[in-house]
């Protein structure tokens, strides 16, 4: 049988604050402590180092992956310890484990290894460890870990939270226990919002907040939004405490904790004006430029890249919402000779400069598709810095005042489409819908494969202008003589010209479209003349023509815009171009799709 070597007495070391490389433990015995998440797990366990054992030691959400069984032997490779408040023994130091190695599994050893007592320091368990030693008879059946206990303060200035408090770590913090002063950095901080409902209205703005054993959020409302709102910057560090801890809504909120704050009328906040560097600065994990064309649509990544150049402010208002929105468009480009698309909102977008290439970092971006490219986007929760002081900024700016000027890049954010001869992008209706299309002055182009679902034959031709140069309606002066207005002149004969509405389907959703002449003409296969004539004089002709365009498929060439009708904003599709569908081509490019998905 193997023999394990633990790091014996270093257990006494750690409680008294001093730094052991390493440690290797042995885990008697594990609790789970019960979450308001199901997907986050958190261990309580009795740890021993072969000549003693502590009971206060807690495997962190970072830590614990489905705990760890009896026996095991582990390595401490992150831990912090804290003070906290047990409600029947008074304040205990507890050991945080941030981070372990598993090295032997609890059934390969078998055995508790030399023969631990309960640290003297350690109030909790005076139970004897035996080979059945468990953490149900231990002190571990109490309450839960709690963090340090703070007096509440008077005011900001007659009482620092830093001289009189012990600090408690982030992964400590639950609902059950409110004395307690946290020591964090902002990593993040929202605009200003507000809402208005049935319940009334208001404004609100939220914070990320990190320290060494975690994260977690933070929401302020109304008066206390106007509070704090100015006072409250990004990366700097501040002492909070007297907030209420609440589960967490996984919702609106992707940071690794169960649990999220609210600011109250009570809630004490003071900036750290000195030592701080125990507080770790945001960690980025950055994926070149290029990868992100393997990655899944709705992913969020790090990334960081120089600005080529930006698009002006664009102001439009959301057609669900009614609210004016704010974007602008960033073209990045990084060591991997790629480029992609960055979309900035609300005020990162209005005050963004991409004048003199600025370096640009977003941790958290959302990778998107628009027609077969890829790009990305802000969100609420994502951070947007411009030359940050980090080694990876001034890397990349070397390289482009060095190489990346000239060289020649790949733009994966570039459209790409087949069938019919013309290059646009494609998308099906439902995408176009979703990401409010057609805001532009021109409108926005895009292509999908459809069928015909229904055509209106009611009022599907009209009476047009006989020069070639006009299609204007004529008017029927009803004396043998048709006037054009545009033309302003008399003509004793007119031309029938097509204007069809028609709904169509992809595998998205379906949509009413407009086809003018040439195009309503492929559809039907029949002139406009063929139709007027048999709308005129053959009715049963007339419905045969329309009942054997449906269920018919082509791609389809779409201008999408958003016109106004009575105050009333609607999009408005209108099909500019019709190509029968050529499946072997079509095919291919299926096939090529699903290959970039699964590589």
């Amino acid at each position: 049988m193997t023999n394990y070597q633990l790091s014996e007495g270093t257990l006494k070391l750690i409680m008294n604050d001093d730094k052991v490389p390493d440690p290797i433990m042995q885990v008697l015995g594990s609790k789970k402590i019960n979450s308001s998440s199901s997907d986050k797990e958190r261990y309580r366990i009795l740890l021993s180092d072969g000549k003693n054992n502590v009971s206060f030691a807690m495997l962190t959400t970072q830590a614990s992956s489905g705990g760890v069984q009896t026996n095991s032997i582990i390595k401490l490779k992150k831990y912090i310890t804290s003070m906290i408040n047990n409600v029947n023994n008074g304040e205990r130091k507890v050991l945080l484990i941030l981070d372990m190695e598993l090295i032997a599994d609890g059934n390969k050893v078998g055995k508790i290894i030399g023969n631990p007592t309960p640290l003297g320091d350690d109030k909790g368990s005076s139970t004897t460890v035996s080979n059945s030693t468990s953490i149900e008879n231990s002190s571990m059946n109490r309450a839960t870990t709690a963090p340090a206990p703070v007096e509440r303060p008077s005011s900001m200035l007659n009482q620092s939270l830093s001289e009189s408090r012990i600090i408690s770590p982030i992964s400590g913090l639950t609902p059950y226990h409110n004395k307690w002063v946290i020591k964090a950095r902002v990593s993040n901080k929202s605009d200003m919002r507000t809402w208005s409902n049935s319940r009334g209205e208001g404004k609100l703005f939220n914070i990320d907040l990190i320290d060494e054993s975690g994260e977690i959020r933070c929401t302020a409302f109304r008066d206390i939004a106007d509070k704090f709102f100015n006072y409250l910057q990004v990366d700097k560090v501040y002492y909070i405490s007297k907030c209420q801890l609440k589960p967490a809504n996984k919702q609106f909120s992707q940071l690794n904790n169960d649990y999220e704050m609210t600011m109250t009328n009570e809630t004490v906040i003071e900036e750290c004006l000195s030592n701080d560097n125990d507080v770790p600065q945001v960690k980025f994990n950055f994926v070149p430029i290029d990868e992100i064309a393997n990655r899944d649509v709705g992913t969020l990544v790090d990334v960081i890249g120089i600005c080529k150049s930006a698009s002006d402010l664009q102001t439009f208002t959301s057609r669900s919402t009614n609210r004016e929105l704010k974007k602008r468009d960033v073209h990045l480009v990084d060591q991997s000779k790629t480029a992609i698309d960055l979309t900035l909102w609300g005020s990162q977008a209005e005050s963004f400069d991409g004048s003199n290439n600025p370096v640009v970092v977003v941790k958290g971006a959302k990778i998107g598709e628009f027609g077969g490219g890829k790009n990305l986007s802000t969100l609420m929760s994502s951070q947007l810095k411009i030359n940050p002081d980090i080694q990876e900024c001034y890397r990349i700016k070397g390289w482009y005042d060095i190489e990346g000027k000239q060289a020649d890049v790949k733009n994966i954010s570039e459209r790409s489409g087949i069938g019919g001869g013309f290059q646009t992008s494609w998308m099906s209706f439902k995408e176009v819908q979703e990401q409010g299309l057609g805001q532009s002055e021109k409108g926005d182009y895009y292509q999908t494969m459809g069928t015909i679902l229904l055509i209106r034959s009611e009022n599907s031709v009209y009476k047009a202008c006989p020069t070639a140069e006009c299609n204007k309606k004529v008017v029927d002066l009803e004396n043998g003589m048709y006037r054009c207005e545009k033309c302003n002149r008399e003509y004793p004969n007119f031309k029938y010209r097509l204007l069809v509405s028609m709904n169509i389907g992809d595998w998205s959703t379906n949509q009413w479209v407009s086809l003018f002449a040439s195009e309503a003409e492929n559809v039907l296969g029949k002139t406009s003349q063929d139709v007027g004539y048999a709308m005129e004089n053959d009715s049963e002709g007339a419905v045969n023509i329309f009942q054997e365009a449906n269920f018919k498929q082509f791609i389809f060439k779409c201008r999408a815009k958003m016109e106004t009708y009575n105050d009333e904003q609607r999009l408005k599709t209108v099909v500019v171009k019709v190509d029968p569908v050529n499946y072997e081509e079509h095919n291919s490019y299926l096939v090529d799709k699903i290959q970039s998905f699964i590589s």
